[in-house]
């Protein structure tokens, strides 16, 4: 044989190196990686602090299920929409500053709810014989099955959708 350098009989198959492995990966991953678990972090935290802050809302629509369970029988329709209002007010006093709700009634009262409501305008306008059904039950005995069930259920739309302002520095 010649020591030809061109010689086809020299031609061996080209070896390729290994793959580049998955792990470790590059020092940028990790930063990537820990600013995924930060974003994650602070959005886990911001969840929990919006669940937590709507706890009255949730416990107030909890109440006001049962006793929107109780209309249907007209033994204890009074005395369940007495306890809707008293709902209503106490939900109000812990979602809004008390100073502003505690010592509202009548007109100022129906306002107050009207402006806090999800769509202004839309409450009933005998919603007002919650509030004064809680001073004198007899005028609760005048609501009838129908007119006691729409109350219900804008008391049930009010705490489900209230709106309370944003103010800055406090919580959101």
């Amino acid at each position: 044989m010649k020591p030809d350098p061109t010689s086809l009989d020299r031609l061996h198959d080209l070896v390729l190196p290994p793959a580049v492995p998955w792990w470790p990966p590059s020092p940028a991953w990790y930063w990537v990686l820990g600013l995924l678990a930060v974003l994650a972090l602070v959005y886990l935290v911001r969840a929990l602090l919006h669940w937590q802050h709507n706890r009255y809302r949730r416990e107030a629509l909890h109440l006001a299920t049962l006793e929107q369970q109780r209309l249907h029988d007209p033994a204890t329709r009074v005395e369940a929409l007495v306890k809707l209002g008293e709902i209503l007010k106490r939900t109000a006093i812990t979602a809004f500053p008390r100073e502003q709700t505690a010592s509202l009634t009548g007109p100022s009262w129906l306002a107050f709810l009207d402006r806090t409501s999800p769509t202004p305008g839309s409450l009933p306008a005998d919603l007002a014989a919650l509030e004064t059904a809680a001073y004198d039950p007899r005028t609760a005995g005048k609501i009838d099955a129908p007119q006691a069930a729409r109350l219900a259920e804008a008391v049930r739309d009010w705490l489900a959708h209230h709106r309370i302002p944003v103010t800055p520095g406090g919580p959101t």
